[in-house]
């Protein structure tokens, strides 16, 4: 209370200070208090008054660099303010609070301006996530949901999207519903990622008018996000899209959002792909039918296992069978061939998506402690981060023990599965 009634205190003084045209500090000011550590916080805050714009640019340039708890409030009042630059430069800050190193690489690291409007660059790598036992301020996913939504332009707005997406900021979902109407694309785009990565099931109804925008992007990344999030209300919409798709991705795109969540009624459909010539295809059509677990089509999954020679829907029977409860862990075996595949660096993301999957049925979950003995290093680290997502409090003691490997990389990340599992039981 005394520190609060201190700041207030000096904000005022400062404040009036600058009001009867006394010198505002310089951006050099800035810098030179900066150097005083965490202990300069509460001035840096100070400065965020001035009415030179470039002072208050290099207070979050600061405030970033410093990071620290106490540089969150003030990131905070900076997003408040008016200028775009301001509101893109906190929004980086709060991010690289909770992700290190995302200020070098954030949309505000590379600004380009001409008068009151800025150019900020986006790359096109948007995978970032905090690990799942982070847990954020409610502040700072307001004051970015509030810049999501009505930011200062489209820049901004878009790069709040992001933000929200890394943060895992289920309270933002609202805002970023609200940020799909913008009809940016590049806003749009990045709203709907993440969504995608926050994995709100409530959201997948709010985005299934997108299915058949005329933004291939836009399209793509909607059809995707409403199969992550199981949004049956979509598949009608999904199912005209095979039947007349706009082009050859847009009907891959969709089939394989029918295959993540499909009905008894899209076995038909599902069957007919079986044999296409795209591979893609063949493997959103396998995953399907072994998800929908009709017994009459394991004999058509057991044939593309046996004789097809490309990677996804060799990885896709696997996934099926290994749903069918095929739980044999002998060299040539479904589910040792998706364990197998955590060692490839190009498709261990896709044999992992699978595990995860199948790890949520009990059989499966019981049948991944034999392999973890004797795992190489990358199937270890993997399993791990599989357990963390879809283990129950019985592979407790699993972690555990990977946490305490003898391998530094397996030990390190058994103890992060171990406090993500903790943080979501």
């Amino acid at each position: 209370m005394r520190r609060l009634i201190l700041r207030s205190f000096l904000f005022c003084v400062l404040s009036a200070v600058f009001a009867f045209g006394q010198p505002s500090p310089t951006p050099k000011d800035v810098k030179i208090v900066a150097k005083d550590g965490q202990s300069a916080v509460p001035k840096l805050a100070l400065y965020l008054n001035s009415p030179a714009l470039d002072t208050r640019i290099e207070v979050v340039k600061q405030l970033t660099e410093l990071g620290g708890k106490d540089s969150l409030d003030p990131l905070i009042t900076a997003s408040h303010d008016n200028d775009p630059e301001m509101q893109l430069r906190s929004i980086d800050g709060l991010v690289n609070f909770y992700l290190p190193g995302y200020v070098r690489q954030g949309p505000a690291a590379s600004i380009i301006r001409a008068g009151a409007s800025i150019k900020a660059k986006f790359g096109d790598t948007n995978d970032q996530t905090i690990d799942a036992f982070v847990t954020v301020r409610p502040e700072v996913i307001d004051a970015i949901a509030k810049l999501a939504s009505g930011g200062n332009g489209m820049e901004v707005r878009a790069s709040a999207c992001r933000a929200l997406g890394i943060l895992r900021g289920r309270a933002g979902v609202p805002a970023l519903v609200d940020a799909l109407r913008t009809k940016d694309n590049n806003v749009m785009y990045e709203a709907l990622v993440a969504i995608r990565k926050i994995r709100d099931p409530e959201a997948g109804s709010k985005i299934t008018y997108l299915l058949r925008d005329l933004d291939d992007r836009i399209q793509s990344v909607a059809i995707e996000t409403a199969g992550l999030l199981q949004a049956k209300d979509g598949l009608p919409a999904l199912r005209g899209i095979v039947a007349s798709p706009r082009g050859s991705k847009a009907e891959r795109a969709a089939l394989g959002a029918i295959a993540m969540m499909p009905e008894p009624v899209d076995r038909a459909l599902l069957q007919r792909y079986l044999t296409s010539k795209d591979d893609r295809m063949r493997a959103a059509a396998v995953e399907g039918l072994g998800r929908i677990g009709d017994p009459g089509d394991k004999g058509a999954i057991e044939k593309i296992w046996k004789d097809d020679d490309k990677m996804p829907p060799r990885l896709a029977s696997a996934f099926a069978l290994t749903l069918t409860g095929d739980l044999d862990l002998s060299q040539n075996a479904p589910f040792r061939y998706l364990l197998n595949t955590l060692n490839s660096s190009a498709w261990r993301d896709t044999a992992s998506a699978y595990l995860v999957e199948a790890a949520r049925r009990p059989a499966v979950l019981a049948a991944l402690h034999q392999p973890i003995e004797s795992a190489t290093r990358d199937e270890k680290v993997q399993l791990a981060r599989i357990l963390a997502i879809s283990g129950d409090a019985s592979v407790v003691p699993w972690l555990d023990a990977l946490s305490r490997d003898s391998d530094s990389t397996v030990a390190q990340e058994g103890l992060r599965a171990l406090r993500s599992l903790r943080s979501r039981l």
